[in-house]
C-alpha cells in the first residue's frame, strides 16, 4: 500500500458527501491543553481521586487500558477504574444498571440523538472544553441539544462487507461486486471454489439491530424524512421497496453462509473470517486490531452491501460516529474526568494510541492519521469518503433507545430461524416500530 498521511480535518464534509485531507494542528505535547480557569487542566487538585470508565468499546479494551497507565504516571493523584461492558452484552440495559445500583460511573459512553434525550439528565455540558475547537462540525449534531455539546466523539468509523482479496484471487474473481447481482456471482464463484463466501454474525442483536438494518434505512431517498415519518404514520416498512429489496440482501448471505449464523458471535464470527475459513464478513474498520493480531499477513479491504442493481447507488459505506463519551455531571470528580478526556486528544500521546493502537480514525482536526499506521479497512473507509461515497447512520434516531433495535434483531433471528416468513418479518418490524414509538 502507498503511504500518505491525511489530517482529517472535514468530518462534516464526510457525512454529506466528502473528507476532505488539509491540515490541522498538532498536539500540545503530552501535557495537554489548559480548559476554562484551569478546570480541565490538571484534574483539579492534588488529593487523590478516582474516576470510574464505563465503556462498551471490546476491541480496545487492552490498549485503552495501557492508555490510561500513561495518563496515571502523568497525573499521580489520579487512578482510573475502566469496565468494558460489549461483544454482544446490552451495554444500554447494563449502564441503567449502573446507575439504578448507584454505581453511577464518572464517563461512559452516548450514541447521541434519541439516546442523548434518555440522558440528558445525567450530562455534563462540554460546550466549553478546550478540545472542542478542534472537533469537526459534522460531530456535533448528535450530542447537542439547544444549543449546548454533551460529547465527544471516540471516532470516526464505517462498514460493511470485509473481504478476503487472496480468497477473492484464488475464486478467479477479478472485478469487486458493487451490486446484488455482483455479489451473487462473486459468492458462487467462492462456493465453487471450494470457500464459504460468509461468515455471518447472526447470535449478535447488533450487527443486525443496528447495522444490517441501518441499510434500508440510509438508502432511502430521504432518510430524515423516511425515519419522521415512520413515527408520524406517513411512511411504513411494509410496503417500502427499499426494504423488499434488503430482504434479498439477507436471503442471500443465508444462501451462502456458513450453517448455525445464529449461533455465531462476534469474536467467532472475526475469527473465523481472520483464519481464512471464509471470504467475507459484514463488520467494520473496528475490527482492524483483532484480524491483524489473529492474521498478521491476511490481505483485506470494505466491499459495500448492495441491496439492488443501480451500482452507483450501491457503491457506497455507511460511515459515521459509533459513540461519544459523556461525563456525569452528578460525579464528585467531573474536573478529573474531563481533563482525561481533553488529555486524550490533545496530548502526543493520547494522539498516538487513538491512531497507532485503536486504528481510530480521529474526529479531530488536530490529529493526523496514516493510512499505513490505520490498516487496510481504515484506509477504505477514507477511500470512499473522499470519493463522497457514504451512508448516514441512523439507528441513534430510532424510537425508545436500543429497544428498537433489540426488536429488530430479535424479529429478524425469527426469519433467520424460518419461524416467520419475508412479509411477517416486515409487518413485524412496522408493528415494532409503532409500539415503541408511543
Amino acid at each position: 500500500m502507498r503511504k500518505r498521511r491525511f489530517v482529517l480535518t472535514a468530518f462534516a464534509l464526510l457525512l454529506s458527501l466528502a473528507l476532505a485531507a488539509c491540515g490541522g494542528g498538532g498536539g500540545n505535547g503530552s501535557g495537554g491543553e489548559s480548559g476554562n480557569g484551569g478546570s480541565s487542566s490538571a484534574g483539579g487538585s492534588d488529593k487523590q481521586v478516582t474516576i470510574k470508565m464505563f465503556q462498551f468499546k471490546v476491541e480496545i479494551a487492552e490498549q485503552l487500558a495501557a492508555l490510561i497507565e500513561e495518563y496515571e504516571k502523568e497525573h499521580p493523584n489520579v487512578r482510573i477504574e475502566v469496565e468494558t461492558v460489549g461483544g454482544g452484552a446490552d451495554y444500554g440495559a447494563a449502564l441503567k444498571a449502573k446507575f439504578n445500583s448507584n454505581d453511577k460511573p464518572d464517563i461512559f459512553n452516548n450514541g447521541g440523538f434519541n439516546e442523548l434525550d434518555l440522558w440528558i439528565e445525567h450530562l455534563e455540558d462540554l460546550t466549553d472544553e478546550p478540545w472542542v475547537r478542534y472537533l469537526v462540525d459534522a460531530a456535533k449534531p448528535p450530542m447537542t441539544k439547544d444549543g449546548r455539546l454533551y460529547g465527544m466523539p471516540l471516532n470516526l468509523e464505517g462498514y460493511g462487507y470485509i473481504y478476503n482479496k487472496d480468497l477473492f484471487a484464488q475464486a478467479g474473481i477479478t472485478e469487486t461486486p458493487k451490486t446484488l447481482d455482483e455479489l451473487r456471482a462473486a459468492a458462487q464463484k467462492l462456493k465453487d471454489a471450494g470457500i464459504t463466501p460468509f461468515v455471518n454474525g447472526y447470535a449478535e442483536w447488533w450487527v443486525l439491530g443496528n447495522h444490517f438494518v441501518n441499510i434500508p434505512f440510509a438508502q432511502q431517498e430521504d432518510p430524515e424524512a423516511f425515519v419522521k415519518g415512520l413515527s408520524d404514520g406517513t411512511a411504513k416498512i411494509t410496503g417500502n421497496p427499499v426494504f423488499g429489496q434488503w430482504v434479498d440482501l439477507l436471503d442471500l448471505t443465508l444462501e451462502f453462509g456458513q450453517p448455525n449464523p445464529l449461533q455465531t458471535d462476534y469474536n467467532t464470527q472475526v475469527s473465523e473470517f481472520a483464519v481464512g475459513n471464509a471470504a467475507m464478513t459484514q463488520q467494520g474498520n473496528w475490527t482492524q486490531v483483532a484480524i491483524s493480531q489473529t492474521n498478521p499477513e491476511i490481505n483485506i479491504g470494505f466491499l459495500p452491501m448492495p441491496i439492488n442493481n443501480d451500482a452507483e447507488a450501491m457503491d457506497k459505506l455507511p460511515v459515521g460516529v459509533p459513540s461519544n463519551w459523556v461525563v456525569n455531571k452528578n460525579s464528585p470528580v467531573k474536573e478529573e474526568a474531563k481533563a482525561f478526556l481533553n488529555w486524550m486528544v490533545t496530548s502526543e500521546i493520547g494522539q498516538r494510541y487513538i491512531t497507532e493502537e485503536f486504528k481510530f480514525i480521529p474526529a479531530f482536526t488536530n490529529i493526523q492519521a496514516d493510512e499505513s499506521v490505520l490498516g487496510q479497512l481504515a484506509a477504505d473507509i477514507i477511500r470512499y469518503s473522499q470519493a463522497g461515497k457514504t451512508l448516514t447512520w441512523n439507528w441513534f434516531k430510532f424510537p425508545s433507545g436500543e429497544a428498537t433495535s433489540h426488536k429488530f434483531a430479535d424479529v429478524m433471528q425469527a426469519y433467520i430461524g424460518g419461524q416467520i416468513n419475508r412479509d411477517q418479518l416486515l409487518e413485524r418490524m412496522q408493528t415494532a416500530w409503532e409500539e415503541l414509538s408511543k
